[in-house]
């Protein structure tokens, strides 16, 4: 996670980013074109990237498009302030988080470091687990591996997918706040009309499925929050 790819036309803007990222304990690239990009995104040398949505040639999000048909490597997507279709579009093509321009430096690093905490495997009792595993119905989910399965079959998420699932499961069956998971999951505060965390469970549910044992997986809790469904917990739907 300490190299970081900046993929981004503004030749200013990348200096700016390894100036500033690089006193933070972190080697930078700046990559200026999409399809560069895409091949060093790829490459497995950096442990993140930073994806401008305006480049030349390729656009950001067909650059992301092509990262995520070959890599889980962490995204952070750079948004024009007040598009946020472009933010959902971004989050629901894979990425892991958004950051609007003009932004202050400091709020990458926070955003990098939340996404870099989610990505590093926790002990079992960090988390409060005896063996590292969650278990709830046909997934399971291993703190130590990373990994995911449902019914036994492998399921591949972006780190912050993974740490949004772990959240879900270790609650299951009772209602998590939106709030809660955006201070766990994606290491800010909900702020007003930011969509994050709803674009991720929609993602969610897609990878495994919208039910399970005849139950919706993950249920919506109108104006709180959602609810990971165990046995003997409630099926209906409460809101969108």
């Amino acid at each position: 996670m300490s190299r970081i790819l900046v993929i981004d036309d503004d030749r200013e803007l990348c200096e700016l980013l390894s100036d500033y990222l690089r006193p933070e304990g972190f080697e930078v690239e700046a990559v200026f074109d999409g399809e560069q990009g895409v091949a060093r995104a790829i490459s497995g040398d950096h442990g993140l990237v930073v994806l401008d949505v305006m480049l030349p040639g390729i656009s950001g999000f067909e650059a992301l498009r092509r990262i995520r048909d070959r890599s889980k490597i962490p995204v952070i997507m750079l948004t024009a302030r007040g598009d946020d279709v472009d933010r959902i579009v971004g989050l629901e093509m894979g990425a892991d988080d958004y950051l609007p321009k003009p932004f202050n430096p400091r709020e990458l690093v926070a955003r990098v470091r939340a996404i870099q905490r989610r990505a590093e495997p926790a002990s079992a009792q960090e988390r409060g687990e005896a063996s590292g595993r969650l278990v709830v119905a046909d997934v399971q989910l291993d703190t130590m591996a990373r990994t995911v399965t449902r019914s036994g079959v492998p399921v591949e998420l972006t780190a912050i997918e993974f740490s949004l699932l772990g959240e879900l499961l270790r609650a299951a069956g009772k209602v998590v706040t939106r709030a809660d998971l955006s201070r766990k999951v994606l290491g800010r505060g909900l702020s007003p009309y930011d969509r994050s965390i709803d674009v991720h469970v929609s993602s969610l549910r897609k990878k495994l499925g919208h039910e399970v044992e005849g139950l919706e997986r993950i249920r919506t809790v109108r104006g709180i929050g959602y609810v990971y469904a165990c046995a003997g917990s409630p099926g209906r739907d409460e809101g969108d």
